[in-house]
């Protein structure tokens, strides 16, 4: 009997000193607001004055802290914002703080001047900041439409999906003189040898920020930034928390009668970020596209002639050497001179009608016939992104980071010819451990072109594949046979003219 009650005895002293420890942690619930507008303040810090312990609000300005015991002070800040001190005294209701803006300019915290934090009134050089809020308040289909309005961008727009920022001229598809960094990780796809825009990246809900140095950067990111650098940064799941949605839908096409029927454009957004513990947080996100491309539908001719080539007159049914610009496989050109006395020794009466017409002097160039881009291409463009990190404080000064970012889609690419990214796949994965003096990342990108193809190159192996233009000798010297297409199509030509036709 002495030996149960004193089991009794210690249970009871056990869950005593279990409420009283608990009695000590106190939840305090609150609301940040701007003090003009009224509304929540999104992404403000809430940290214990002398403490380590802290938080941040959400989109609505709610927050949420324990802390030891009452009464506590409060510092609340944020970019923009007053640093405001607050006192609690009681957890019976939720504190209201009115947040004061602030009319200080110079203050947003930039890195990319020196790869440290800084004021960027204190930045050497200049630099243009996007934060989430911007990119939320912008009528735009992507956020590297956003890019377009800092000072000093042009844009090169190969697609919907395949967009080139660039500063200080050489603007193309494709810069390779203009890194593009990803929390850190360059962009760029190692078998194309340039950035592959917003095909892999970050999802528009996890855009943090946006900071763009205009100005050679080789210095601080390598050979890549002669004409500058972008870097976009993600949302930390500590700072940004909980579930979000984002759909964006529209009509495209609208009036385009050379192209195609209206059609919808869709965009679908998804992110989870939650904080489990005081150490511990992640992150999931994804987004999907889906919408009909632009295609190139110019088929206007062009002459190749001379440095930079001209828009001439004539199309596939009244010039003979017609290479249309949005036409392909049209670029394999042969002059008929060569095959005309071949041709003659089997053709009776052909010798007397070419030396009769001139045709040996005068050049009787001839393409092979293209195919146009609507012929080639699925317009039907898909681009689905899925990324997600695990972040775990090592201590109140280093964070560890894995975070991984893949993607998959269709796009059309620009540069000196014409590419279609047809189910290109691209990851990058990350292991970094951020300290507040030091920092170290390891990433690895791995890309698949799946089925990508150079719509020139491919169109003109398909015309030699069904049948060839002209044989060669393994020295590559012209060996013409009866049945090649130049042959035939000289033949024929020679057998219509002598017979009185002129087209």
């Amino acid at each position: 009997m002495r030996k149960v009650t004193s089991y009794v005895a210690t249970i009871l002293m056990a869950n005593i000193l279990t409420i009283a420890a608990y009695a000590q942690n106190v939840t305090i619930n609150g609301n940040v607001r701007n003090s003009n507008s009224k509304e929540g303040a999104g992404a403000v810090s809430v940290m214990v004055k002398g403490g380590e312990t802290g938080t941040f609000t959400d989109d609505k300005g709610n927050f949420r802290i324990t802390v030891k015991s009452l009464p506590v002070t409060l510092l609340i800040s944020s970019v923009g914002f007053e640093l405001q001190e607050v006192t609690v005294s009681s957890a019976s209701k939720t504190v209201q703080v009115d947040f004061v803006p602030s009319n200080a300019l110079g203050q947003e915290v930039v890195v990319a001047a020196n790869r440290v934090p800084q004021r960027i009134l204190e930045s050497p050089v200049s630099i243009e900041r996007i934060s989430a809020a911007n990119i939320r308040n912008s009528p735009v289909s992507n956020y590297y439409d956003v890019v377009t309005t800092l000072k000093g961008v042009d844009i090169t727009t190969s697609s919907l999906t395949f967009k080139t920022p660039t500063t200080r001229g050489f603007n193309s598809s494709g810069n390779t003189r203009f890194n593009q960094l990803v929390d850190g990780m360059d962009n760029q796809a190692p078998g194309l040898n340039f950035s592959v825009a917003s095909i892999i990246g970050l999802s528009e809900l996890d855009v943090d920020n946006i900071e763009l140095l205009s100005g050679a950067s080789s210095a601080l990111y390598g050979p890549g930034g002669m004409n500058g650098t972008l870097l976009m940064t993600s949302k930390n799941p500590f700072k940004y928390q909980g579930l979000s949605f984002l759909a964006k839908v529209g009509v495209m096409h609208v009036g385009a009668y050379r192209q195609r029927d209206a059609g919808a454009y869709n965009n679908w957004n998804l992110r989870w970020g939650k904080k489990v513990s005081e150490k511990f947080a992640f992150k999931i996100n994804a987004e999907l596209i889906q919408a009909k491309d632009w295609l190139g539908v110019d088929t206007r001719n062009y002459s190749r002639s001379g440095t930079t080539g001209l828009v001439i007159a004539g199309d596939r049914k009244t010039d003979p050497n017609y290479d249309g610009i949005n036409v392909y496989g049209d670029e394999t050109t042969v002059d008929m001179r060569a095959f005309f006395s071949q041709i003659a020794a089997s053709l009776p009466g052909a010798a007397n009608f070419i030396a009769a017409n001139g045709l040996l002097t005068t050049p009787q160039n001839v393409s092979r016939t293209g195919y146009t881009e609507k012929e080639l291409i699925n317009p039907n463009t898909v681009n689905f992104k899925l990324g997600g990190s695990l972040h775990y404080k090592i201590n109140n000064n280093t964070e560890a980071i894995l975070a991984a970012y893949w993607g998959t889609g269709n796009t059309i690419y620009t540069g000196s010819d014409r590419y279609s990214l047809k189910d290109f796949k691209m990851g990058q994965y990350k292991l970094e451990v951020n300290n507040k003096n030091w920092a170290f990342r390891a990433y690895t990108t791995q890309e698949n072109a799946g089925e990508s193809y150079n719509m020139t190159a491919t169109t003109r192996l398909l015309n030699e594949s069904w049948k060839r233009s002209v044989t060669t000798d393994a020295a590559g010297n012209p060996t013409p046979l009866p049945t090649d297409w130049y042959i035939q199509y000289s033949y024929n030509c020679l057998s219509n003219r002598m017979s009185g036709m002129t087209a």
